[in-house]
């Protein structure tokens, strides 16, 4: 899956813009950098995009530790959203990484997060 795409995906799924959904994708990258591992967030970036990854590689290895409710906030504040598009932009970020990525790479990323983040 090519960067296009990907952001059309996260548009068409959070029903915004593709301007909102590339900056709704950025976002989520930064934040889920800032709350997996930086191995995990390293090899994630190796098999997506070139253009979705940069934000995700993180500038520490110590995973912080946050919820759904913070990852959203977070989220919200860098894409200059309300916290219900952000939301709706997180989950739509997710769905497409389920898809975009190879094998069980989504899963080890999940695996590093809480459960709530399962049904986000």
């Amino acid at each position: 899956m090519d960067s296009d795409e990907f952001i059309r995906l996260v548009s068409e799924r959070a029903n915004v813009p593709e301007e909102q959904a590339r900056e709704l994708t950025r976002a989520t990258m930064l934040t889920l950098g800032e709350r997996i591992t930086g191995g995990e967030a390293r090899h994630l970036a190796g098999v997506l995009p070139a253009e979705i990854a940069p934000p995700l590689v993180p500038p520490e290895d110590v995973a912080q530790k946050f919820g759904v409710a913070e990852f959203v906030r977070r989220v919200s504040e860098r894409a200059g959203v309300d916290e219900a598009v952000a939301r709706s932009g997180v989950a739509a970020v997710f769905r497409t990484l389920r898809e975009a990525v190879p094998g069980t790479e989504f899963e080890d990323v999940m695996s590093q997060l809480p459960n709530e983040f399962q049904n986000i």
